[in-house]
């Protein structure tokens, strides 16, 4: 009987899946836009903010950065642990409307301590978007099709960075710069409630090898599952080099436009131009080729997972240089959109390996344990060491310090490749065991 209702089940099911999953990957990055969107307008607008509220380099780094992870990413982890219990996509919903919110305070802030309050709700919100998202996507597409549903999935950084300096920049430059943040936050709670009745909560573990052997083991606890997690030495790999990828991501976007305007002459309507077009371009491109090559080659080679990362770091750093060595703006942002297309191959990658790696019961909290470190590394210490460090070189190299800020952080290049090439050298080791 059991034999006889699996393939109906799975008939209906197939029939859902393709009339829907477009609309449910659609939806989901779209959140996933809102959700860049949201935590990068405090960079993109970083020149009137400053002025506004009187606030250094160093204080800038910290709020979007330090502050804005340490919320982000610890709450990330019991939120991926219940997610993984309950209904993802209603979690989806209710931080999408929290961060939405906690947006709109961002834009009411009268001071830098009501900023760094706000923002840090910010990050309460938002670590309740992006693990849930790769869990409904590895439940609603095939593994060999995953890789392109993750590359597609992650355009929401550049989709949302590209939005963020069009419409922000251009709100800004316009009106004033805490119109953006209203705006933002208003459009963020009505996609908070599309997603609460429109987009469905998908099987777990239907695409995955013998589901029934799931049911059969104990639920892991939340101290199994993180435990499990970090002495699995592949994962916690993965998520290590991720982070050092991620610390030069922030650490640059997060002063770039800063830097463009302050130390290369660019004005808020070039920015919301210009630079809008070099990010969504480069970084959406990048993403997508990546997940595209990920599927292409990690199939024969399950290495790939690694060594294409690596080799996208050590290609965009000669680039990375010329950037911060240029003279003029327009020379910049041309040598900056190759960093740009590279910076971010590894994202679709990792996020595909690790999700390929834990059991479908374990999904949401391992993609909340890679974002921990990946965004704790990354988000938290990459852009708080640009703007310190940009504040330590100020005394000596006045209006070029964020320059020696951007030569600072370029040795993590090097770091992040190696850290992927060790990845790569413990996956063929890996897979050899298995193999015999």
């Amino acid at each position: 009987m059991a034999t006889d209702h699996m393939p109906h089940h799975q008939a209906g099911a197939d029939t859902v899946r393709h009339g829907h999953s477009g609309f449910v990957l659609g939806m989901l990055c779209f959140v996933y836009v809102l959700n860049f969107l949201d935590r990068q307008l405090v960079s993109i607008l970083a020149k009137p903010i400053q002025d506004g509220l009187q606030i250094t380099d160093s204080q800038l780094g910290y709020v979007t950065g330090f502050y804005f992870a340490l919320f982000y990413c610890f709450i990330a982890i019991p939120v991926g642990w219940l997610a993984d219990r309950s209904n993802r996509t209603k979690i989806l919903s209710l931080a999408c409307g929290l961060w939405s919110g906690a947006t709109i305070a961002c834009g009411m802030a009268g001071n830098y301590g009501q900023l760094a309050a706000a923002r840090m709700a910010v990050g309460i919100g938002e670590a309740g978007g992006v693990p849930p998202s790769y869990a409904i996507i590895s439940d609603t597409f095939p593994r060999e099709r995953r890789g392109t549903a993750m590359g597609i999935f992650n355009l929401g950084p550049p989709i949302g960075s590209a939005l963020g300096v069009a419409f922000g920049a251009s709100l800004a430059a316009a009106y004033d710069w805490r119109v953006p943040f209203y705006v933002v936050g208003a459009i963020g709670i009505v996609t908070a409630i599309l997603v609460y009745f429109l987009v469905p909560e998908p099987v777990r573990g239907r695409y995955d090898p013998a589901p029934a052997a799931v049911s059969t083991r104990p639920e892991p606890s939340f101290g199994q599952s993180i435990s499990g997690f970090f002495s699995n030495k592949l994962l916690a790999v993965a998520a290590l080099a991720s982070g050092a990828a991620n610390f030069i991501t922030y650490g640059l976007a997060n002063f770039a436009t800063l830097f463009l305007m302050r130390e290369k002459g660019m004005t808020l309507d070039e920015v919301a131009i210009w630079y809008a077009l070099a990010v969504g371009l480069g970084m959406g491109t990048g993403i997508f080729v990546s997940g595209k090559l990920i599927d292409r080659y990690a199939v024969r080679n399950k290495a790939a997972y690694a060594t294409i990362p690596a080799l996208s770091l050590v290609l965009a750093l000669p680039f990375f240089l010329g950037f911060a060595a240029a003279d003029r703006w327009e020379v910049a942002l041309a040598l900056l959109f190759v960093p740009l297309f590279l910076n971010s191959f590894f994202l679709p990658a990792t996020v595909t390996f690790v999700q390929g790696e834990v059991a479908p019961g374990a999904r949401v909290i391992s993609g909340a344990l890679l974002l921990l470190v990946m965004n704790l590394v990354g988000l938290g210490l990459g852009p708080t060491f640009v703007g310190v460090a940009s504040d330590f070189f100020r005394p000596d190299y006045g209006g070029h310090s964020l320059q020696m800020a951007f030569y600072a952080l370029a040795p993590m290049y090097l770091v992040a490749a190696l850290l992927f090439l060790w990845l790569a050298r413990l996956i063929k080791r890996s897979s050899a065991t298995g193999a015999a």
